[in-house]
């Protein structure tokens, strides 16, 4: 995937056939992209996000998002790597057009303690983590704001 010109649907970041993993730092994400190189996964095939850059893809997104990008998750996916960014987490977005690579990666994700893990289809975007056994799982609207924002007011 190009970084100077990321896929986009209706102006947001939407990588179809990707798979888009925060985690906690840099360090996390170099491990995580070492742990694919060696199950066969191309360098070409991940990008390495900082957390600023990360940022600035978001800021950007929101200067050219469509309204129809609110009609679905795309904005609020976007909002959410923006405020995982702002943690501090940084990215990675695999080329996995394959389910078994999705498969692959869904376990190094759970395995490396991913903040987050979502393969991008054409229609839909499936998260890939395992939820936490006392973790409610929220319906997500546009209008309800993002998972996101209503965990960090519960912990307050």
């Amino acid at each position: 995937m190009d970084k100077s010109n990321p896929p986009t649907s209706f102006g947001v970041f939407k990588p179809v056939d990707h798979v888009v993993l925060a985690l906690v730092n840099a360090a996390a994400a170099q491990a995580v992209s070492d742990q694919l190189l060696a199950q066969g996964f191309l360098a070409a095939d991940i990008a390495h996000y900082s957390p600023q850059e990360m940022m600035n893809q978001v800021d950007s997104n929101l200067l050219t998002a469509s309204a129809l990008a609110s009609l679905g998750q795309d904005l609020n996916l976007v909002k959410a790597h923006r405020a995982l960014a702002q943690e501090g987490c940084s990215f990675l977005v695999v080329y996995a057009p394959k389910a078994e690579q999705v498969q692959s990666i869904q376990a190094i994700a759970n395995t490396m303690k991913a903040k987050a893990a979502q393969r991008y289809g054409s229609l839909i975007v499936e998260e890939l983590l395992e939820a936490e056994i006392n973790q409610q799982q929220l319906f997500e609207s546009p209008d309800r704001g993002l998972d996101v924002e209503a965990a960090e007011q519960k912990s307050s």
